[in-house]
């Protein structure tokens, strides 16, 4: 894994910054999501988080900072949450629970996904490319599962259409919270099945011929 960013406090009590990021977090999501980074300040956030702005300072240095926290957080969730499964023996049912995780997990973080992917432009440099290899990391993970699948002849795929599959895998959940708004009618339950469904289906299935294709 690749070591954490960073970020100065001048508070020691590494318990307490634990938990005042985790509530600067949960406010700055919220603003974010509704004004945009940009329009969003530093004051507004300590409001939001239930603190003064001197208070807030004393645990992050800029609003970047906090941009940056927000998706930090996203990524060690999806190792909690796939830290139960045994990633280390990949099969198709493994495959199918890190799915029905994963996206779980999407639907408790909605709003943050939606900040990170809107909102992550405006990190510096080397936050940002923290947050990518992270990213990267991530899709790993599918990549993974889907070439021991592969190994065990329960997937037909080549290597590079392993690696094409799980970003499709990992981004294509991502749909519960861009477009929630249009799948009203569907429970998280019902999303995930049916992803689960149109997507495994089709990699499972037998090879076709597509014109211009490789």
């Amino acid at each position: 894994m690749n070591e954490k960013r960073a970020i100065q406090s001048s508070v020691k009590d590494e318990s307490l910054i634990e938990k005042r990021r985790a509530q600067m977090i949960r406010g700055a999501v919220t603003l974010f999501k509704e004004k945009g980074f940009h329009r969003t300040t530093t004051r507004e956030i300590a409001k939001a988080a239930g603190f003064s702005i001197g208070t807030l300072y004393e645990y992050i240095r800029t609003k970047e900072d906090v941009l940056y926290l927000v998706c930090d957080s996203i990524y060690d969730e999806v190792h909690s949450r796939l830290a139960t499964i045994d990633m280390e023996n990949g099969s198709w049912e493994v495959l199918i629970t890190a799915l029905e995780h994963y996206y779980g997990l999407i639907d408790d973080m909605q709003d943050e996904f939606v900040v990170m992917y809107q909102e992550s432009k405006s990190l510096p440099k080397d936050a940002l490319q923290y947050v990518l290899k992270k990213e990267t990391e991530m899709v790993s993970l599918f990549e993974r599962l889907l070439t021991e699948c592969a190994e065990r002849g329960q997937v037909d795929l080549t290597p590079k259409e392993i690696v094409l599959a799980s970003h499709h895998l990992f981004v294509q959940g991502q749909m519960w919270a861009f477009r929630r708004w249009a799948l009203r009618d569907f429970t998280i339950q019902e999303f995930i099945a049916m992803q689960t469904k149109f997507l495994l289906q089709g990699m499972a299935g037998e090879k076709i011929s597509i014109t211009g294709g490789y």
